[in-house]
């Protein structure tokens, strides 16, 4: 749970920068806290929210995201829309995209729909929420009939900013798809950094579009290593940070807690009040290395990204990506390289060249997977389209609310992403 300390920091800085955000009801929750019933979002003010605790709480992540988003529906004058991953965000409105004459007539009659994975007192208990609304269900009707491009406004006309809990890394990526398409036109606001479990700094700076945090000191004992030191690197603390440079973070979240190395790479932005203003760059423990290039998940993205503007029409949803080594005899004879799984919008099928623009990306990008790969001691690169919805279906499957990893190391999720696969 956030200190209080963070939750009014948070509140302060989200009413000053959108002065109806605090409204009574006019946030709504997209977050699956499974086994967790609670006051939605743990913060002081449960009464801001029109979001059921007990919708969140299922053991089912797709029927706990498809009830929040009904009950998010109801509520026409909504201010703020608040998401745990802004991928859970994506995935409620692939399910208004798919079930949006259902959940229209859920509006009208004021009555829940049987559905997999709604225990029956719990439906109960939220059925007794609802009441009929004809005026708002022909509202629905009409705004997905129009098509989807821009419908988070257009359902919620008074919605000022989404708020994001994580939006660190490759999680960007849902947020900028997001952006482009079914949230044209509204700010992403991700308030907090977190690491090791441990709440550590607060974005103060609401409607600046990349986010920074400063670092408060008596949240957890933080220590940083310099990144690109001559000589081994000894830890400083908060009073010792360069503005420009990078530091490795060193968490000790409680006392007597053990203190470890996160893995988190942060470059100090400049100071607020002589605290530390930090901008997270990248994950050190997420990386890619058949042959010790070691090639950084971020950075990985980056160059996906880059190749994508080559390919007219595509946008891409998600990615996963592997080394060969977990497919096993299925990888084929040749050298150890990567597997990269995606999927697409606006393409249906890749040609050999296009998909070979990926490899060139990496090697234009990584001087050291380049000259592995004109040794031959990294095989050419393999790139699968997987059908759409499967990263969704794939989050069910994880069963966790955390991100999920884009590089991937377990063999029964890899099984699960191949048995999408289309081309």
């Amino acid at each position: 749970s956030l200190p209080p300390q963070g939750s009014l920091l948070y509140l302060d800085a989200l009413g000053a920068a959108f002065p109806r955000a605090l409204a009574l009801r006019g946030t709504a929750l997209l977050h699956w806290t499974p086994g967790c019933p609670r006051a939605p979002a743990g913060w002081p003010l449960p009464t801001l929210y029109c979001t059921p605790a007990a919708a969140g709480a299922l053991p089912s992540r797709a029927a706990a995201l498809r009830l929040q988003l009904l009950f998010a529906l109801r509520q026409r004058a909504l201010h703020v829309l608040e998401v745990g991953l802004a991928a859970e965000l994506h995935d409620a409105l692939v399910a208004l995209r798919a079930e949006w004459p259902r959940l229209a007539q859920e509006l009208a009659l004021g009555r829940l729909s049987p559905q997999p994975g709604l225990p029956e007192e719990v439906r109960d208990q939220l059925q007794a929420l609802l009441s009929p609304d004809a005026a708002r269900a022909a509202e629905l009707r009409a705004e997905c009939a129009r098509g989807f491009e821009g419908i988070v406004s257009r359902l919620w006309p008074q919605l000022e900013v989404v708020v994001v809990r994580t939006a660190q890394g490759v999680e960007r990526l849902y947020c900028d798809s997001l952006c482009r398409a079914d949230c044209l036109g509204l700010p992403f606001y991700c308030p907090f950094y977190q690491a090791a479990g441990a709440l550590l700094g607060i974005n103060l700076w609401p409607v600046e579009p990349a986010p920074r945090f400063l670092l408060c000191p008596d949240w957890a004992f933080c220590e940083f290593l310099p990144c690109l030191a001559n000589k081994e690197p000894r830890t400083v603390l908060l009073d010792e940070l360069w503005e420009g440079r990078e530091y490795g973070l060193v968490v000790t979240a409680q006392p007597g807690e053990y203190r470890c190395r996160t893995g988190e790479v942060l470059k100090v932005t400049g100071f607020h009040k002589q605290c530390p203003v930090v901008e997270p760059v990248r994950r050190e423990s997420q990386t890619l290395s058949v042959r010790g290039e070691s090639i950084p998940e971020e950075q990985f993205c980056h160059s996906l990204c880059r190749t994508l503007r080559m390919w007219p029409g595509a946008r891409l949803i998600d990615y996963v990506c592997v080394e060969s080594s977990l497919l096993g005899d299925s990888s084929g004879p040749c050298a150890p390289h990567y597997e990269v799984f995606v999927e697409l919008q606006g393409l249906r099928d890749l040609s050999e060249e296009q998909r070979y623009k990926l490899d060139q990306c990496l090697q234009e990008d990584f001087p050291v997977y380049k000259s592995f790969r004109f040794k031959g001691s990294i095989g050419p690169l393999r790139l699968h389209l997987v059908r759409p919805g499967s990263f969704t279906g794939l989050r069910e499957a994880l069963g966790s609310p955390v991100p999920m990893p884009r590089v991937l190391r377990e063999e029964q999720l890899l099984r699960l992403i191949q048995a999408s696969v289309i081309s």
